[in-house]
C-alpha cells in the first residue's frame, strides 16, 4: 500500500538531485560529476559524489548511496512516502495512492497545512491593517522590528476576542481544532487558541506553516509565551523555527546557530547572520540535532549555555561523538540575548559567533572563572572541579588534551591529574568509550568495509555507459563481459534503458555497484574501452579455441587452427594505436557472432 508506482517514477525523473542535495551540502562541479563533504558522516576531504544525469549519489567514505528519494529520506529523516511527497511538492506533481485510507490521511495533513496557511494570512493582515492591532504594531516598533521584517516573517496579531479566527476561516471547525488553531470550550463551542498575542508563524523546513508562537502583550495577564499544541503536522521536538529561511546559509557556512526564541533568530538575520534557528519552547533534542547534522557539521549554541552545561552536558558530548558534530558556545555579554544585542551592539553579536569556543572549553572556563588561584589549596580545588567537567566527555583523547591544558594553567603535574580523573571514572562507574556505536554506526561500518572490485575495462565500460550512454551503448554486448557481476549489471542497465532509476528486479549487489560507478568519473574514451574489452574477450576466446582443438578430431582441430591463425594477428593489431580502430569492429563482430552461435 502506498503511492502509485508511476507517480514515484515521475517524481524521481522530475527531481533535480543536484538542487536537492545542494540544500544540505556545498557541491562543486568536477568534470561530469558534483562533489562535496558527505552529510552522513564526519569528514574533512570530499568523498561524496553526485551524478546529475543518472540522479545518483555515492559516498566513498561511508558507502551511503542511492537516488534523490533515498537522499531526502536519509537527510531529512523521513519515511519513503513522506520523501516522495516532499519532492512531489517541489515539482508540483499530484500524487495518487493505492490505499484509500493512506491517501485520505495525507489529504487530511494537506488540509491542516491549508488551514494553518489561511490562519497565517488572516493574522498577518490583521496586524498590518486592523485598528485593534495598533498597540501590537507599536510594541513591535519599540522592539526594533521594521515593516519589512514583519512582512518577511509574516508576523500576526490575534485579537483579544473569543472566536474571531473561527468565524473568519471557512475550514470546518473540527479541522481548526485538530490543527491547534482552536479548542472546544466548556459549552462545546469552538474558541480561538490564541487571543491578545503577537504571533510568530512557525514553518517546517519545507516552508509549510505548521504552528504558532504567541507573545503576550506587556501588561496583560497570562503566560508570556504560548506555543501551538502538538498536531499531526507539528512536533515541537522535531521542528526548528527559522530553518526554512536559514538552511541555505547553514549549508554554505557548514554551521548552524541555535537560539532560544523567535526574536533571536530575527535579530541574527538583521545583522547579516542568517544561519540561526530556534527551538520552539523546548530544550534541544536529539531529533533537532539529527536534523541540523544533515545540513552542517558545526552547531553554535547562542542561549544560556550555563543551564545546558548543568542539565545536558552528557547528551551534548554524546551527540558530538555519535553524529560527528562539533558543538560550540557563543559567549555573549551577561544578561543579554541575541534579539536585544542585535539592536544595541550588532558587532558584539557577530563577534560572539565568530569567537565561539568548544562546548567543553566553555564549561571548563566557567568553572575556573573568578577563582583565586594564588594558593596551592585553591588550585587543587579548582582542578577537582574542572576534572568533574572534563570527565563527562566520552573521548579519552579529548579528555587528556584538557588535562594537559589544566595542568599547565594550574601549575600541577599532569600525571597526578590523570590519576585523579581515572579514579573519578572508576568511582562513578564510567562507561567505556563507545565512539560510533549503535545500529547506525555498525551499519555504516559494515557498508564501508564492502569489498570493491578491482578496476577493469568492464567497470570502466559501465562508468562510461552510465555517463554517456549515447556514445557506448550500441557497441556493448554480453560477449564482452566475463565478470558475472558486471554482466548482470550490464544486462540490468540495458533493460532499464541505461537509467539506474528504472531498474527492476535487480540484486542489491548489482544496485550497489551501479550506484557507486554512477558517480565515478570515467577516465577513458569510449573507443579505447571497446578496444580493451574486445582484446580481453578475444584472448579468452583464444584460450577456449586452444582447449577445443586439443579435445577435437583432426578435421575439427585443423579448422580451429585456421581460426586461431586469423585471430592472433587481429589481437596484435588491437595493440597498435594505428591499426586498432580498424581491427576492433572486425573482432567485435566476430565475438558477437560466436557468442550467439553463428560461427
Amino acid at each position: 500500500m502506498g503511492i502509485v508506482d508511476d507517480d514515484i517514477a515521475q517524481v524521481r525523473d522530475a527531481s533535480d538531485i543536484v538542487a536537492v542535495v545542494s540544500e544540505h551540502v556545498q557541491l562543486k562541479r568536477v568534470g561530469r560529476r558534483w562533489s562535496g563533504l558527505c552529510p552522513f558522516h564526519a569528514e574533512k576531504s570530499p568523498s561524496f559524489s553526485v551524478n546529475a544525469e543518472q540522479g545518483l549519489y555515492y559516498c566513498f567514505g561511508c558507502g551511503a548511496k542511492g537516488d534523490v528519494i533515498t537522499f531526502v529520506r536519509e537527510a531529512e529523516h523521513l519515511d519513503f512516502a513522506a520523501a516522495v511527497e516532499r519532492l512531489a511538492a517541489r515539482s508540483n506533481i499530484t500524487l495518487r495512492y493505492t490505499d484509500a485510507r493512506d491517501g485520505e490521511n495525507r489529504k487530511r495533513r494537506s488540509r491542516l497545512v491549508e488551514a494553518m496557511e489561511a490562519a497565517v494570512d488572516f493574522y498577518h493582515q490583521r496586524l498590518l491593517e486592523s485598528p485593534d492591532a495598533a498597540a501590537a504594531r507599536k510594541y513591535l516598533r519599540s522592539r526594533g522590528f521594521s515593516g519589512d521584517e514583519v512582512r518577511h516573517y509574516r508576523l500576526g496579531w490575534a485579537p483579544d476576542a473569543w472566536d474571531t479566527l473561527v468565524r473568519a476561516l471557512p475550514q470546518p471547525k473540527e479541522l481548526l481544532v485538530e490543527a491547534g488553531l482552536a479548542f472546544m470550550n466548556q459549552r462545546g463551542r469552538p474558541t480561538d487558541a490564541f487571543r491578545g498575542r503577537v504571533l510568530f508563524p512557525i514553518f517546517n523546513a519545507n516552508g509549510d506553516p505548521v504552528a504558532f508562537g504567541g507573545r503576550l502583550m506587556p501588561g496583560n495577564e497570562g503566560p508570556k509565551y504560548k506555543n501551538s499544541s502538538g498536531s499531526p503536522i507539528y512536533d515541537k521536538s522535531r521542528v526548528l523555527y527559522g530553518l526554512n529561511w536559514a538552511k541555505a546559509e547553514i549549508v554554505n557556512a557548514d554551521e548552524a546557530i541555535v537560539c532560544e526564541g523567535y526574536t533571536d533568530v530575527i535579530g541574527f538575520a538583521a545583522v547579516g547572520v542568517g544561519r540561526a534557528v530556534a527551538t520552539c519552547g523546548t530544550a534541544l533534542t536529539e531529533d533537532h540535532v539529527r536534523t541540523l547534522r544533515s545540513y552542517a557539521s558545526r552547531v553554535v549554541l547562542a542561549f544560556d549555555a550555563d543551564a545546558a552545561g548543568q542539565n545536558a552536558a552528557e547528551r551534548f558530548h554524546e551527540w558530538e561523538q555519535r553524529h560527528g558534530l562539533e558543538v560550540s558556545v557563543a559567549a555573549m555579554p551577561a544578561g543579554s540575548d541575541p534579539g536585544d544585542l542585535a539592536r544595541t551592539d550588532p558587532d558584539a553579536l557577530r563577534a560572539a559567533v565568530t569567537n565561539a569556543i568548544p562546548f567543553l572549553r566553555f564549561r571548563v572556563e566557567r568553572v575556573l572563572a573568578g577563582r583565586d588561584l594564588a594558593t596551592a589549596e585553591a588550585r587543587a580545588r579548582a582542578a577537582t572541579a574542572a576534572l568533574e567537567v572534563i570527565g563527562s566527555h566520552p573521548d579519552p583523547l579529548v579528555r587528556d588534551q584538557y588535562v594537559m591544558d589544566l595542568a599547565d594553567r594550574l601549575r600541577l603535574p599532569p600525571d597526578e591529574l590523570r590519576t585523579r580523573l581515572a579514579g573519578r571514572g572508576r568511582a562513578a562507574g564510567a562507561r567505556p568509550d563507545r565512539g560510533q556505536s549503535g545500529a547506525a554506526g555498525e551499519e555504516r561500518a559494515a557498508v564501508a568495509t564492502v569489498a570493491v572490485l578491482h578496476d577493469s575495462p568492464e567497470l570502466e565500460a559501465l562508468r562510461l555507459v552510465l555517463a554517456q550512454p549515447e556514445d557506448l551503448a550500441e557497441s556493448l554486448h554480453d560477449a564482452l563481459f566475463a565478470d558475472p557481476l558486471c554482466l548482470d549489471a550490464y544486462r540490468s542497465l540495458r533493460d532499464a534503458q541505461w537509467r539506474v532509476g528504472q531498474l527492476a528486479d535487480t540484486s542489491d549487489e548489482v544496485l550497489a555497484l551501479l550506484q557507486r560507478l554512477g558517480v565515478e568519473q570515467p577516465v577513458s574514451e569510449p573507443a579505447e574501452v571497446i578496444e580493451r574489452l574486445a582484446e580481453a574477450a578475444g584472448q579468452r576466446q583464444l584460450a577456449v579455441l586452444g582447449n577445443e582443438a586439443r579435445m577435437s578430431g583432426d578435421e575439427r582441430a585443423l579448422e580451429l587452427a585456421g581460426v586461431v591463425a586469423w585471430l592472433k594477428p587481429l589481437l596484435e593489431a588491437l595493440r597498435d594505436p594505428r591499426t586498432a580502430p580498424d581491427a576492433a569492429p572486425v573482432l567485435l563482430g566476430w565475438l558477437i557472432d560466436r557468442h550467439e552461435g553463428r560461427t
